[in-house]
Parts: C-alpha cells; structure tokens; sequence
C-alpha cells in the first residue's frame, strides 16, 4: 500500500486502510468532505514558497563605523502566501566568507523589512555584505566598514585585514 506523503491525508489512508469498520459507520458523504479537506490542507502545507526579498540597504558604497546603529532593510512588497521559513538572521560577510559569528540580529519575522544593527568591531575593508536568511540566504550589495570616521578607501584599493 502506498500512503501519500503528506501529513493529513497521509493519517487519512492510514486510517482507511487499517480500520475499514471505523468508515463503514461513517456516511458517505461526510467520507468525502473528510478526505477533501484532508488533501486540501496537506495541499496547502505542501505548497511553500522560498522567498527572497531583495535587499534595499545597505547600497554598494554605503560606509558603517563600528559601534554605530545601522538599519537594514529588505523589501517586503510582494511575498508570496506560504513562506517555508519566516524567522529571519543577518549576518556579516567579508570578501567570499559569510562570518558566522557575527550575526547581527536573529529571530525576527522576515516580512518586518528592517532591523536595526550595530556595526561589530571588524577590521576595516570595503567588501563587507550582510546576508539576510530565512528561506535563503541573499547578499547586500558590497560596501565599507571603517573603525574612525577617516573617509572609505575607493572601491577594489587594497585593504588590511586581521586574521
């Protein structure tokens, strides 16, 4: 026997094959509404969007200064009606490493659109990102963090790093 994969209906078939008797006192009709609700919701829960709002800020050439307050925003206009995973984390990444011990804020519902942050005491560079999760995991454009208020070098001069 062959039981669908969803959770719903999948109890539904179950129940239908292992106990027979327990339908037969069951009207017909109401056998039917059941299992058209059963597929309908194990339908819906199996229908999730991965949704990946782009980021509006920070913008390529943006320049944070450890310790500031940051906001974050992404764009909330068109998601779709079932998000797989609706808690959402930023994280900095520098360069190709997405530095996962810097996360910067956790635990907040995807479809706010922002989060306010504080720049985190990193060496300074202009090919930082910060990485929005929830259902993916989508990059900002690059931008600077500087440790004074001295102005971001030019976008690809060299920088130094602490390793």
């Amino acid at each position: 026997m062959r039981i669908w994969n969803g959770p719903v209906l999948g109890m539904v078939a179950l129940a239908a094959a292992a106990m027979p008797s327990l339908l037969a006192t069951v009207p017909a009709q109401a056998q039917a509404a059941g299992l058209a609700v059963a597929a309908h919701s194990a339908e819906r829960t199996s229908r999730r969007d991965v949704y990946v709002p782009r980021i509006l800020s920070p913008r390529a050439g943006a320049l944070w200064r450890v310790g500031e307050r940051v906001e974050v925003t992404w764009d909330v206009s068109d998601p779709p009606a079932q998000i797989t995973n609706r808690t959402g984390s930023i994280t900095l990444r520098a360069g190709s490493v997405t530095l996962l011990d810097r996360v910067l804020a956790r635990d907040f519902d995807i479809l706010l659109g922002r989060m306010e942050v504080t720049v985190p005491d990193v060496p300074p560079g202009d090919d930082y990102r910060v990485v929005l999760s929830g259902d993916s995991g989508n990059w900002s454009e690059p931008f600077t963090i500087t440790s004074d208020g001295r102005a971001a070098p030019p976008p690809g001069a060299p920088t130094t790093r602490r390793r």
